[in-house]
């Protein structure tokens, strides 16, 4: 059975969130937030470990060598997300090799859900160019002006909203960001890199709040969630 590691780009400063702290270790529910998008991923029996990407200056990572009994392993990231993810597998390489199975999820989302990694992994098992967590649009779209107006209302039927975990073959990731690294191409999530190289990663629907803390007026969406999650956890 394949490998399956967890990477997660840790190394930004969360400029949009600001504060004193970068968001991924501000506090929710008594953790920092990247304790829960770790404990998300290592609970899941399938994966082995992590792979965290940190600033080179990060004096707040609280020391993890391991969580639910499986090893967390850091290096030293980019200054932005597809280096560090390009940082993280190539670190992890020098040791799993290139067929390893990664996981690629935001330190900033909390909320992912174990039938969801469930569904994403069967889905990149069986689909050779990597899938992603994603959800269909839904609401109504719309263009705007240079003065800030409605130009327009743009069709929804074929777009989705990308979200994390994406996985794929750790070899092809790693190409894929280096020749949009060399192309001076700046890529926002995995999916986009591997397109770029002719792939065709496939969607998995994911649940809608398996959300991105990204202002502080998330902060209490998130802990509304994993504190409705540990409640239902409790119940008989």
């Amino acid at each position: 059975m394949t490998s399956i590691w967890a990477v997660v780009p840790a190394a930004g400063a969360g400029s949009r969130f600001g504060g004193e702290r970068p968001k991924q270790y501000v506090d929710v529910a008594g953790q920092p937030l990247i304790a829960h998008a770790l404990d998300a991923l290592l609970a899941h029996p399938a994966v082995e470990g992590a792979m965290v990407a940190l600033a080179a200056d990060d004096l707040q990572w609280p020391g993890w060598t391991a969580r639910h009994g499986k090893p967390v392993r850091t290096c030293i990231g980019g200054g932005d997300r597809a280096s560090s993810v390009l940082a993280a597998l190539e670190a992890l390489a020098a040791d799993r090799g290139d067929d390893v199975l990664v996981l690629v999820h935001d330190a900033a989302r909390a909320c992912l859900d174990m039938h969801d990694v469930d569904r994403l992994i069967a889905a990149a098992r069986a689909c050779t160019d990597g899938a992603l967590l994603a959800a269909p649009v839904r609401d109504t779209l719309k263009r705007v002006d240079a003065d800030g107006r409605s130009a327009g209302t743009e069709p929804r039927e074929h777009l989705w909203r990308a979200f994390t975990p994406q996985a794929a073959r750790l070899g092809t990731l790693r190409d894929a960001l280096r020749a949009a690294l060399h192309d001076g191409i700046a890529v926002t999530d995995e999916a986009m890199a591997l397109e770029r190289a002719g792939l065709r990663p496939r969607l998995v629907e994911g649940r809608e709040d398996n959300i991105k803390l990204t202002t502080p007026s998330d902060l209490g969406l998130v802990a509304s969630i994993l504190a409705r999650r540990a409640r239902t956890a409790e119940s008989p």
